[in-house]
């Protein structure tokens, strides 16, 4: 098996060659760990304490397992922890949260590479966020005798299909897996049907919830308040994680609303490095007074401003707390929606477009909830946050609620790190006797 998916692997790769070299030219992606990558050559790691590997693709999912990390250090602090990433803004991520750990570009799924980073890591458990299966990984963590997890689990509605007509694999896959630790009981009952075996199932929760920050004067944020220049009678609507035609419609919706409220302003986070530039165009036409993130200078010496872009990575989470009026992007377009519980858990008053599939569960609790609200299209958002400007009362319940479902659904962390301790410590001690 291991032998067909190297083939199958290095057929795509060489039909995706004309795209990478594309990327790597125009975008500058794709330039780094190359040795990582192909032959697995991940730092060594010395010592011989216990080492839970933990494996999170993009600057979401490196978000995401903070606070299971956290939790593992606080509660084991001999432990090693170490962290790998797919792309280079996840990495980027991890060493600018992390700078204490050892981070590293994960191997891609050939046997050799596989193999290789698990000689030189030598992890006593191999973590994956929500639905990393990559078979040689998996396979090459069996073969070394260690128990792998998954972590914060899902299994949407257009996956499952797509797993379901190999049904046969995945059985096969999953009967490796120690540990799948899923956010819901749909998502369960999915894993089920594919023959993940019940034992090895578990509902946590969603990690997300324990993710998403409450105090708005955290260091973080006041920070960036002081540095952006942002008084406490004026009002931020902030745009996040948008793509493509999120940010123009977020423009749109500030322009038919500072006329009437001069004390609003906008901040725009792209979810793409890439579309910094093409962002930043947009907003110098606008007509408004733009300022990019990265220009500002020292506290207090900043120009006023109409329309920031945060043109900086791994930052979004601190200032989603200080919007008021929150949209989150990748919903109005082909995304899936992106994390809507930081805003949220900051009590924002937030909304999101209709295509939300990704992050369905959360956001169907928040808007039955009454916590957040669906915009169908531009001229919706430009309403919501008319509505919100010109009726204060509904934009700080809207808020409340929010804040009050996200401090309710706190816990996966703890539950999940109640799972994988024990294995850990038992791959620990089976090493030792060896």
């Amino acid at each position: 098996m291991a032998y067909l998916l190297n083939l199958l692997y290095l057929a795509l790769l060489v039909a995706a060659s004309p795209w990478l070299v594309y990327a790597s030219v125009r975008k500058k992606k794709y330039r780094q760990g190359f040795a990582e990558k192909l032959l697995g050559l991940v730092p060594k790691r010395a010592g011989s304490e216990p080492c839970v590997w933990v494996h999170a693709v993009s600057v979401g999912e490196v978000m995401l397992v903070a606070s299971l990390v956290k939790q593992l250090r606080a509660e084991r602090p001999t432990w090693r922890v170490v962290l790998s990433t797919t792309t280079q803004t996840g990495l980027e991520t991890a060493r600018k949260k992390y700078p204490d750990l050892l981070s590293f570009y994960c191997p891609l799924d050939f046997s050799w590479a596989v193999r290789a980073a698990m000689r030189r890591l030598r992890p006593s458990m191999l973590v994956l966020a929500e639905l990393e299966l990559w078979p040689n990984l998996i396979a090459a963590a069996k073969q070394a005798n260690v128990p792998v997890a998954v972590v914060n689990g899902r299994l949407g509605e257009r996956s499952f299909r797509g797993y379901r007509k190999v049904r046969f694999l995945m059985r096969r896959l999953l009967s490796r897996l120690d540990v799948v630790a899923v956010q819901n009981e749909e998502y369960r009952s999915r894993f089920l049907e594919l023959g993940c075996e019940p034992a090895r199932l578990s509902v946590t929760g969603s990690l997300k919830f324990d993710g998403a920050a409450s105090d708005r004067r955290n260091p973080h944020t006041l920070r960036l308040a002081e540095l952006a220049g942002i008084r406490s009678d004026e009002v931020v609507f902030l745009a996040g994680s948008t793509q493509e035609g999120e940010e123009a419609a977020a423009l749109e919706a500030y322009r038919a609303a500072v006329v009437d409220f001069p004390k609003l302003k906008l901040i725009l986070v792209p979810r793409h490095p890439d579309r910094f530039e093409e962002v930043a165009e947009l907003g110098r036409r606008s007509g408004f007074v733009f300022r990019r993130r990265s220009e500002l200078a020292h506290p207090g010496n900043n120009e006023a401003w109409q329309v920031l872009l945060v043109d900086a990575i791994g930052e979004l989470g601190a200032w989603w707390g200080l919007a008021r009026i929150a949209f989150v992007g990748g919903s109005f377009g082909d995304r899936g929606g992106q994390n809507m519980l930081e805003p949220a858990g900051y009590g924002a008053a937030v909304s999101f477009g209709p295509n939300t599939w990704n992050f369905r569960d959360i956001a169907a609790a928040l808007v039955e909830g009454g916590a957040a609200e669906v915009v169908p299209d531009p001229a919706g958002l430009t309403a919501f946050v008319r509505r919100c400007l010109s009726e204060p009362g509904f934009a700080s319940e809207l808020g409340e609620r929010a804040r009050e479902l996200v401090a309710a659904n706190r816990g996966a962390t703890n539950r999940t790190a109640r799972l994988l301790l024990p294995l850990v410590a038992e791959a620990a001690a089976a090493r030792r006797a060896a």
